[in-house]
């Protein structure tokens, strides 16, 4: 009881305080441990135990406690969890944008689904590429690698320290700009034989009035997109799994 008294201080409670902050806000806000399907008090008991678990690793802080320096503090790492989520969910929205231009050009725009993650309206291609992200995610271990990048935070930028740079908000101006061009290259195949398959529709219906454009043509260019699909659905993947270590990569400029 004596040793544990010993920790009861206002140094020691404000390092244990930040720290749970700067779990939370990860949980709140990074891809899979902000999954909206998670209830708040099973990330807020991780929260609570990986902050006993790492309390040991992290700098305590020195010196009086002022309330100013203490809400700063709060607000630094609300703001690194929200970048750095921000950072990697531009990724995996990038794969959403895709599939939502594929589903435009292939007429599924109707059938919407209700993604668990941000409780809105998508189509069915952008929430099977989102279920898609979180098993490559899953795959490449990426819990655990946010595990890493958070107890390489603690040594970096220790509670209470965190100042940004300019490089931080010039990566995240290309990677909205990068949002559209890959989001773009990777529904290109399937806009480009939809597109295709409309101008030889067109060709028939001249030549054929009678070829029925909603009983054939629709069912056709259906089957077609779903076949290009399943050709370059490995790739889409592999090119996602890039974008996203790449984005992880980018992390280490938030210290």
């Amino acid at each position: 009881m004596i040793d544990f008294v010993r920790f009861i201080t206002p140094e020691y409670v404000t390092s244990f305080f930040l720290l749970f902050i700067r779990f939370s806000a990860i949980f709140t806000f990074m891809p899979f441990y902000g999954h909206q399907t998670i209830p708040i008090s099973v990330k807020a008991a991780l929260a609570f135990y990986l902050t006993l678990l790492f309390f040991p690793q992290m700098q305590n802080i020195q010196g009086e406690v002022e309330l100013l320096w203490l809400v700063g503090a709060i607000l630094g790492e609300l703001i690194l969890g929200l970048f750095a989520g921000l950072i990697l969910q531009i990724v995996i929205a990038m794969l959403m944008f895709a599939g939502e231009q594929m589903a435009f050009i292939m007429g599924f725009t109707l059938a919407n689904t209700v993604d668990p993650q941000t409780n809105l309206q998508v189509p069915i291609l952008s929430g099977f590429f989102n279920f898609l992200a979180l098993m490559i995610l899953l795959a490449l271990d990426a819990h655990h690698l946010i595990l890493e990048f958070i107890s390489h935070s603690l040594t970096e930028v220790p509670p209470g320290s965190l100042s940004f740079s300019n490089e931080i908000f010039n990566y995240i101006i290309k990677a909205m700009a990068h949002f559209f061009v890959v989001g773009f290259s990777i529904s290109f195949p399937i806009i480009a034989l939809s597109l295709l398959a409309d101008i030889i529709f067109g060709m028939l219906m001249k030549t054929m009035p009678q070829f029925n454009l909603l009983v054939i043509g629709f069912p056709i260019k259906i089957a077609v997109s779903f076949a290009v699909l399943v050709a370059i659905l490995t790739a889409i993947m592999h090119n996602f799994k890039m974008e996203f270590l790449e984005a992880f990569n980018a992390l280490q400029l938030l210290f």
